[in-house]
Order: C-alpha cells, then structure tokens, then sequence
C-alpha cells in the first residue's frame, strides 16, 4: 500500500485560484484526491484549476466564497455539512495581506486581514472538523508563513493573524489527535506569488531576500506539493499540531 495515496478522499482547498492554493489543488488531485475549490473570483466552469485538477481524472467542484464575509463562510461550512459526501482532508489556504507601517496601519485593514486569514480558517475548521472528530478520521491542513515565527516589516496585521494560526494548529491537535483527526500546518517561505509581488519589485529588497535563502531563489507555489500531499496522507498519521516550513532553509540562516 502506497501511504501517500489519496485515491477516493475528497479535499476542500480555499484560496485555490491562484498560487499556492492552485499548486496545492493540483498535487492533492495528481495524488487520487477529488477536490472542492474555494475562491472569492472562482470561475464556475474553466478555471485553471479546474483543468489542473480534471487532468489528473479527479472531480472538480468550484463554490465561490468571500471569506472576508463572517455569513458567507457559515454559509460555506453549512454546505459543504449537507453534501452526501464528508470531507476528509480540509487545506485552509486563502489568505491576503496588507502593507503599512504599524503607525499608520489602518483599521480596516487589520480587520480585514484578520478575518480572512485568522477566523474564517478557525470557522471552516470548526465547523468541518467537528464532523471529522464524530468520524474518528481527517485532516487539516493550515497555511500558515514565515511570519509564525517572525515580526515581518509594514505587516503587523498579517504577521498577528500568522502567529495566530501557528497557536491554532497546535490548540486543535491537542483537542483533535486523540479522535483521529490531524491538524498541522505548512509555513511557505518566500514565494513567488501575488503576494510578494511588491517585494519582489523593489530590487534592493529581492536581493536581499534571495540572498538570505540558502537555496539562493524565490520558492515556487510548487515547492509546497510534497508537503500538502504528506500532511493529506497516511504517511503523516503520527503528526499532530506540526508547522511544518518549506522555505528553502530562510529559517535555518
């Protein structure tokens, strides 16, 4: 038996559209999993991730989300509670960021950050998880960032709400392992994504970055495949409450 199969799981990937999320999506899918995508501007038919993952003879199923909307994410948890089909392996993925220094970073933009990257995670999984803990069986799988363990500059709401997923990991393992359900998360280091696209066009700052990573490059969406697919799978069934970096050794510098 291969521990790394996925054959006849169904995973729910948020933030899948794009990125990390898409790269997941697809490694979950070339490794057996069906997958339900979770996006904001998630196309209903024809989005690359929907190709990504139907390539592989995996079912796709997109449902669109804000996750910036506290009702829209009840809504989304309560949907996927009807659907015949349980879910087994829950990647919370979708996250945004904003810059600003801590003086002037404004409150909106705290509370957005905060909601999306902080409770709407802790609302889907509480909401999945409770039905995994009552089968005695799943996963879930955080994103969690360089900044769990670091302050960052100009991105203290992002940085607070990574530091907090960090603490969520390991509080849901401590409630969830003993029920057969495994919590971790995968801390990506810096990758080339939307999201550092602001770092990478300052080229003062991109090398200063690549210089610090002893694999000397920006990290790829698909450097974090292994990783999801590992913590999705059999392989990893004794690791509870784990941030788990893919970071081509930034934190080891």
């Amino acid at each position: 038996m291969n521990p790394f199969d996925l054959s006849g799981r169904l995973a729910v990937v948020t933030g899948c559209r794009r990125g990390i999320g898409l790269a997941m999506a697809e490694a979950l899918a070339a490794a057996g999993a069906d997958v339900i995508g979770v996006s904001a501007a998630l196309e209903e038919t024809g989005s690359e991730v929907e190709a990504r993952v139907t390539a592989h003879g995996r079912s796709f199923v997109p449902h669109r989300c804000d996750l910036a909307d506290r009702a829209a994410v009840r809504a989304l948890a309560g949907w996927l509670g009807r659907r015949e089909r349980p879910v087994d392996i829950l990647v919370n993925n979708a996250g945004t960021i904003r810059r600003a220094p801590a003086v002037a970073h404004p409150d909106e933009d705290w509370d957005q950050v905060l909601e999306v990257d902080l409770t709407a995670p802790f609302v889907l999984a509480r909401e999945v998880g409770r039905d995994m803990v009552r089968r005695g069986s799943g996963k879930v799988i955080f994103t969690a960032s360089m900044l769990s363990f670091q302050g960052g500059v100009t991105v203290p709401s992002y940085a607070a709400a990574k530091s907090g997923i960090a603490g969520l990991t390991r509080a849901l393992a401590n409630e969830w392992a003993g029920h057969g359900v495994n919590v971790n998360a995968i801390a990506p280091g810096y990758i080339a994504t939307d999201n550092t696209q602001a770092l990478r066009d300052q080229p003062e700052r991109d090398r200063a970055i690549v210089e610090r990573i002893p694999a000397g490059r920006w990290g790829r969406p698909e450097d974090l495949a292994g990783a999801t697919v590992f913590l999705a799978s059999e392989a990893a069934a004794y690791v509870h409450g784990t941030v788990l970096a893919v970071d081509g050794g930034w934190l080891a510098r």
